[in-house]
């Protein structure tokens, strides 16, 4: 997509360029003056969040969650997508590979604000980077919602075993690259102290930050802790298993030994020439049985 001016006053203009190419960021840094170095980060896939200034030029590189990068897992890609923001005096560009959410709705909100001739490139920054936790928050609601849904199915035995650790995982695995975004966020955050904004609104922005960290950082809490109690009742009923097979090794192993005894090939035993010798002797290992049995049940094993 073109470079494109998508709102414009008295006070500044929002340039915004979507899926750029290198000829596009050469237009913006022979237009803006931005050095090509902090332009090539916001087409580097796995580039993490940070703050850089360069002379008059202010850039924020944030990443932002989505549901249309997931797949493997592997990292921080998979999970988020960038968004470049450049602050140029009165201008302010955004570069991203996507069309987001945070652009979307700051549009709009713009769009419905009566006040928008008032806006400056200092507060559609923050609006965007409001809308960048939002989607943080949003995120965390969802695997919370997830999270409860896999504790009831373990609860109550609604699925295997292996789909709720596969699906244990996953949920561990998104959590903590959301935690490692978050902690890396904190310096991007910070720096919004430095542009001509009101405290309170900085203070917003601070707020919601440290807030869905903290929402993160119980879930992560909430995952481990759930992984422990999965693997614990898994182990309990592996021992539940083992303690009826021994208890079937306790009935069998006597009468084994008595039937391996009555097996020996030995010319003189007694019993051989007895008519009933078959009988007694399967009485005697039903006896032994329920003898075994009844000490059982008064041990309550």
């Amino acid at each position: 997509m073109p470079i494109e001016t998508v709102y414009k006053n008295s006070h500044c203009e929002w340039i915004d360029v979507e899926t750029p190419e290198l000829t596009d960021l050469t237009v913006l840094h022979q237009r803006f003056g931005i050095d090509m170095l902090l332009l090539e980060d916001t087409i580097d896939r796995d580039h993490l969040p940070k703050f850089e200034e360069s002379g008059n030029v202010k850039f924020f590189l944030m990443r932002e969650n989505t549901d249309l990068e997931r797949r493997n897992l592997g990292g921080v890609s998979d999970i988020s997508t960038k968004l470049g923001i450049f602050i140029v005096n009165g201008t302010i560009i955004t570069v991203h590979r996507m069309r987001t959410k945070s652009i979307t709705e700051t549009l709009e909100e713009i769009s419905g604000n009566a006040d928008s001739e008032a806006l400056k490139v200092d507060h559609i920054a923050l609006m965007l980077a409001l809308k960048v936790m939002k989607s943080f928050n949003d995120e965390c609601d969802n695997l919370m919602e997830v999270l409860d849904k896999i504790e009831g199915e373990i609860f109550l035995k609604n699925t295997s075993d292996t789909n709720q650790i596969r699906r244990l995982y996953r949920l561990k695995r998104k959590s903590g690259l959301n935690t490692r975004l978050l902690n890396i966020s904190g310096e991007w955050v910070e720096k919004f102290r430095d542009l001509k904004l009101k405290a309170v609104e900085v203070a917003d922005l601070k707020d919601k930050y440290m807030d869905v960290n903290s929402d993160f950082d119980h879930l992560n809490s909430q995952v481990n802790s759930l992984i422990s109690m999965f693997l614990a009742l898994s182990d309990q009923k592996a021992n539940q298993v083992m303690k009826v097979l021994t208890q079937f090794s306790v009935y069998f192993l006597p009468i084994t030994f008595i039937a391996g005894v009555y097996g020996m090939n030995f010319r003189h035993m007694p019993e051989l020439a007895s008519r009933n010798g078959y009988g007694l002797t399967l009485g005697l290992m039903g006896l032994v049985v329920l003898l075994i049995y009844i000490y059982m049940r008064r041990r309550k094993w």
